[in-house]
């Protein structure tokens, strides 16, 4: 036709596989389908055909003459040497029972010779190269004839009354009696084909609907957009509460470790409990001077923070440091205490100043802050590779899911950030301010340090008497009291006195301080507070999107629409299909 294509730039008359599809529809027209494919050649024409131009042919030929369902007509000119037809070789090959094979002959009028005309009649008669459904003699159409001329129809036909050809059996000439065979012949095949034609055509509608299925619900316009990327949050947040709850069982998706979101959070906060308990001061107090404890080993590293891998969230890194680690406290508290006290006391009788303790404790909590990061920092870690996993999760369509991460990025990292800042505000307040309480466990630590420092030299000097009614107590003399009182000097009083109320407060606010982070800075901003992380992305959130974002989120593409369309135009032809089939 002279299309030009990347293979045709010049649009010359060529051969292609793309069909040229005509329908002719009316109440009295035949319901079948022709497709008339070019005829096999073997020799090419230079500037005419080409080598690729017969196999494409060929290939063509043979892609239709393969299926079961297509009656193949072939169609010879009696005047050629119809022995030598490759057509018959094809069909022979690829319907080995002969059942759908029928032979046309045309231009019967073009024939001239007795001798011709002979081998023809013996093809329909069936005595040379037969075919099981046999042969036909038709009269083409002449070029400058009209087909709707009922005469030079009926002329056509009248040659059929003639030598030789009135001897051929009537039902075998003539336009009429091919179609009402081809009419008979496709009523067979096709009641044959019937049970295998409406299994493909379940099996196709089945395919289609699992193919409308996966591309989610229609979100063409601005209510479907919102409705669907409602449906997506309230699965979100369903999650979310069930993993903040331990709520496990209730979804598949939480069978995953890395999903049990409070179960890890725990777990990690009892491991910064216990490392800040042994790490978080500077010094080791005079009581732990000596002590080992027993090293901490994790029996279960899937619920720890053990398999965290900040490398995977480049996204996060101006927000979390987990590189810090903590050194093991000196063992010098003593002699620390003593150039303290004597860099900065004042004119104080048996006694020392306010800002020393405040710069004792300031020195002994120096490991508080870069602990304290470390810890919300694989918190925050944790939050995050939640909800990416729970995002995705919740939303199939990985588009939109990019668009929604790509929206709540920015405000996730605020609030993660608010979280830091909380947990740095509250080393601050411990740090940067004067040391004080009001919990009675303070007095009560302060005087059990005070009376450890008079009665373990007393212990060391006591005796033990056999006589009865007091078997084996312990008596010391009342002089040796007065000894272990009165032997120490103010400055021995003083540096001791700072040590147990820095012990004794140091132990008070570092209680209170774990307690504080993970009540404030991670339940309360990053878990359950109202500016939550997990509270981001809710049904509240998608209604206060505007249209222009709603639809940049969640609005389909135009591949998936013209998909859409696609299959629902298939979908229903295959069930119009299925009704005339059954």
């Amino acid at each position: 036709m002279g299309i030009k294509t990347k293979l045709n730039p010049g649009g010359k008359k060529t051969f292609s596989q793309d069909v040229l599809k005509i329908e002719k529809c009316g109440p009295t027209e035949d319901y079948l389908t022709v497709i008339d494919v070019p005829g096999i050649f073997r020799n090419t024409e230079e500037g005419v055909t080409t080598e690729r131009d017969k196999s494409l042919v060929l290939d063509m030929v043979k892609g239709y003459i393969e299926q079961e369902r297509t009656i193949i007509l072939a169609v010879l000119p009696s005047t050629v040497d119809i022995m030598t037809q490759e057509i018959l070789n094809l069909s022979e090959k690829y319907d080995k029972s002969g059942e759908r094979t029928l032979g046309v002959l045309t231009k019967p009028d073009l024939l001239t010779e007795r001798s011709t005309k002979s081998v023809i009649c013996d093809l329909v008669n069936g005595k040379k190269r037969p075919l099981n459904l046999g042969y036909f003699v038709v009269r083409n159409r002449g070029a400058d004839e009209d087909s709707k001329d009922g005469l030079l129809s009926q002329r056509r036909e009248d040659m059929f009354k003639e030598e030789p050809w009135c001897h051929l059996p009537p039902e075998r000439v003539g336009i009429a009696a091919l179609r009402e065979r081809l009419q008979e012949l496709l009523g067979q095949i096709t009641d044959r084909a019937f049970p295998k034609l409406r299994t493909e055509a379940k099996k196709l509608l089945a395919d289609c609907n699992k193919s409308l299925e996966a591309l989610g619900v229609s979100r063409q316009t601005e209510r479907e957009q919102q409705q669907y990327l409602c449906e997506v949050a309230a699965q979100f947040q369903r999650t979310v509460r069930d993993a903040l709850e331990a709520n496990y069982w209730s979804q598949k998706a939480l069978e995953n470790q890395e999903l049990r979101l409070i179960t890890r959070i725990i777990n990690i906060t009892d491991e910064f409990n216990t490392e800040f308990t042994k790490s978080s001061h500077s010094r080791c107090f005079q009581k732990e001077n000596g002590a080992k404890s027993a090293p901490q080993t994790n029996e279960h590293p899937e619920y720890s923070s053990q398999d965290l891998d900040p490398t995977k969230f480049p996204e996060l890194d101006d927000v979390i440091d987990v590189d810090w680690a903590p050194t093991a406290p000196q063992a010098d508290i003593l002699k620390w205490i003593k150039r303290t006290y004597h860099g900065s006391r004042g004119v104080e009788l048996g006694t020392f100043g306010p800002g020393l303790l405040l710069s004792a404790f300031r020195e002994q909590s120096t490991n508080w802050g870069p602990l304290t990061k470390v810890y919300l920092s694989k918190i925050i870690l944790v939050i995050h590779r939640f909800i990416l996993r729970v995002l995705a999760l919740s939303c199939a369509d990985t588009k939109v899911l990019e668009e929604i991460k790509s929206f709540v990025i920015s405000e996730l990292l605020d609030r993660y950030q608010a979280g830091m800042e909380q947990a740095m505000l509250l080393v601050s307040l411990e740090r940067d301010k004067k040391p004080y309480t009001l919990n009675n466990a303070f007095n009560a630590e302060l005087h059990g340090s005070r009376s450890d420092r008079v009665l373990n030299p007393l212990k060391r000097k006591a005796s033990t008497f056999n006589t009865e009614p007091t078997a084996n107590a312990k008596f010391v003399n009342f002089e040796e009291i007065k000894t272990v009182v009165k032997n120490k000097s103010n400055l021995q009083n003083a540096h001791e006195d700072i040590h147990d109320i820095l012990e004794s407060y140091y132990k008070v606010a570092r209680e209170r301080f774990v307690d504080n982070v993970y009540r404030q800075a991670v339940d309360h901003c990053l878990l359950t507070g109202p500016m939550s992380p997990l509270l981001l992305f809710t049904e509240k959130w998608v209604l206060s999107l505007e249209g222009e974002k709603l639809s940049c989120i969640a609005g389909e593409s135009r591949l998936v629409r013209e998909k859409r369309e696609q299959l629902k135009k298939k979908i229903q032809d295959l069930q119009g299909a299925l009704k005339i089939l059954r």
